[in-house]
């Protein structure tokens, strides 16, 4: 029989199960949950807010939108083209935010609720 199955049968948790409310109680958890919110919200609203500027312009501002400036590349292409950049500069700054405020502290977590620390 599994870890799984033994965890599934009646009569409520094994000695070794962890206790996740008390897990999600403790303060390691709450400053870890505080930490990746502060990141991801504020990040989420300013993406959010470049996204609709940039849906904005291209539906109320066609003449700023069209104005070119090399060849046939205009602003509108430009603009396009950042979004994506954004993204991808958003995932790496998130990956170095991560690895160094966010894994420490739930490599910390892990370790208490698997009693290796």
């Amino acid at each position: 029989m599994s870890t799984t199955e033994s965890d599934e049968q009646p009569g409520g948790p094994t000695p070794d199960t962890p206790d996740w409310g008390a897990v999600q109680a403790s303060p390691d958890f709450q400053e870890l949950r505080r930490r990746l919110r502060g990141f991801v919200f504020p990040v989420t609203a300013g993406f959010l807010a470049w996204y609709l500027l940039y849906v904005l312009l291209a539906t109320f501002a066609t003449d700023f939108m069209a104005t070119p400036v090399l060849g046939n590349i205009n602003l509108g292409l430009i603009l396009g083209l950042l979004q994506f950049v954004s993204t991808f500069a958003i995932t790496v700054v998130y990956i170095r935010y991560a690895d160094r405020v966010l894994d420490p502290l739930s490599s910390k977590l892990r370790g208490e609720i698997e009693g290796t620390r």
